[in-house]
Formats: C-alpha cells, sequence, structure tokens
C-alpha cells in the first residue's frame, strides 16, 4: 500500500483532485488543507511515501519551513511542490530533493518571480475559496494578452505595477483595471479574455496530482 499525502483545497478544491486520483486497492490518499508550520512534524507519524505540496498559509499562520521539508525527504519520503507554496519552496530545495512541477514552479526556479507575494491569496479559511486573486495568475494572463495583441506590453507594465502596488487580500481584476488608463472597449476584449483564460495554479495543482498518480500506478 502507497500512502500518499497532499495539501491542497486553494488552488485545487479536494473534489476535484479526487478526480484525478483518490485511493484505490494499493493506494491511500489523504488531502489536506493549505500546509502550515508543524503540519509535516505532525503527519509524518502518518508514514507517507509521497507528499504534494500545492497550498499553504503565508501570513495566517508560520509558513511551511524548509528545514520540515529537508527532514522528511531525510526519512525518504519524496515531496513535490507545484501552485503556490509547494512551487515555492521547491525553488528553493529542488537541489535538495524537493521536485517541483509546472508554471509556477519554473518561474521561480528560473528567478523571473522571487516573491511569495506573486503567489499570496485571501482566503476563507472555512470554504478555502480565494478572495483576492494571486499575481501569478494576473501576470499570465496579461503577458499572454499582449500576445494576442489585446494590450500593448506597456499597458501590461501599467496592470502589473497597479496589482503590485495593491495589499494582496485586495489585489482583483476588477480593481486593477478600473485604476488603469485603458479605454473602455479595451477593458471589456480584456475582461473577455480574463474569463476565458486558464487559472495557472490550478493548471500546476492538476499536473501535480497527475505527476503523482504516475508515480503510484
Amino acid at each position: 500500500m502507497v500512502k500518499v499525502i497532499i495539501y491542497t483545497g486553494l488552488s485545487l478544491p479536494f473534489d476535484e483532485a479526487r478526480e484525478l486520483l483518490d485511493s484505490h486497492d494499493d493506494v491511500e490518499v489523504i488531502y489536506k488543507k493549505p500546509i502550515k508550520r508543524g503540519d509535516l512534524g505532525h503527519d509524518i507519524k502518518e508514514n507517507p511515501d509521497i507528499i504534494g505540496i500545492i497550498d499553504g498559509v503565508f501570513h495566517q499562520n508560520s509558513s511551511v519551513g524548509h528545514k520540515e521539508i529537508l527532514n522528511v525527504i531525510d526519512k525518504g519520503v519524496t515531496v513535490v511542490g507545484s501552485s503556490s507554496m509547494g512551487a515555492l519552496r521547491a525553488s528553493e530545495l529542488d537541489t535538495l530533493g524537493m521536485h517541483g512541477i509546472g508554471y509556477v514552479y519554473e518561474q521561480y526556479a528560473t528567478g523571473k518571480v522571487a516573491s511569495d507575494d506573486d503567489v499570496a491569496v485571501m482566503l476563507d479559511s472555512e470554504t478555502l475559496e480565494s478572495l483576492s486573486e494571486p499575481l501569478i495568475n494576473m501576470d499570465y494572463v496579461f503577458t499572454n494578452a499582449v500576445s494576442e495583441n489585446i494590450i500593448t506590453s506597456d499597458e501590461k507594465d501599467e496592470l502589473i505595477q497597479i496589482a503590485k502596488s495593491t495589499f494582496y487580500p485586495k489585489r482583483n481584476y476588477s480593481k486593477t483595471l478600473n485604476e488603469s488608463n485603458l479605454d473602455d472597449e479595451k477593458k471589456s476584449k480584456l475582461i473577455n479574455f480574463i474569463r476565458t483564460s486558464p487559472d495557472i495554479k490550478k493548471e500546476d495543482a492538476k499536473e501535480l496530482i497527475k505527476y503523482i498518480a504516475g508515480i503510484v500506478k
């Protein structure tokens, strides 16, 4: 029996995660809320073989520490990270045994993104619903909007500057667009583009689940 623990719920809801990987005769999968400091020390007692870190707390509680993750790796547990806290920690520990997956991880690993603010969101602690928009998602969408000639590079820079200057719990597309100098026609086109754009953190979370599913098959 292979035991897997995955910390998610925000980037990828539990029910959607289970559609990609659920417990069966040979695998036990346990989905837990976003990881915080101390969780690994407690959860390692469940003897997991694989740990997937997607979401974690940044400001509500102390975030998961590097030594906590390394201690788990030293015990022979495979640790994989993506999307949010997982991507951040993987980029810091990928040379020490942690595996990184996805776009957000690559952004951190290559130095294009450096701050935890880029993936931070305000969340409802009960429902795990995101109450703000992560900057990494906004940058991804606006970059693609430039490629589609919906906005110019200068307009993207303005939008990102507005988003960066907004405290993360209040960061969202509506506020960012309303404070920009975009005309109404461009705003309308960009809003439609945003509505049809993928949530990159969610896509990365799915990629992590699929990666683990491939290991345990």
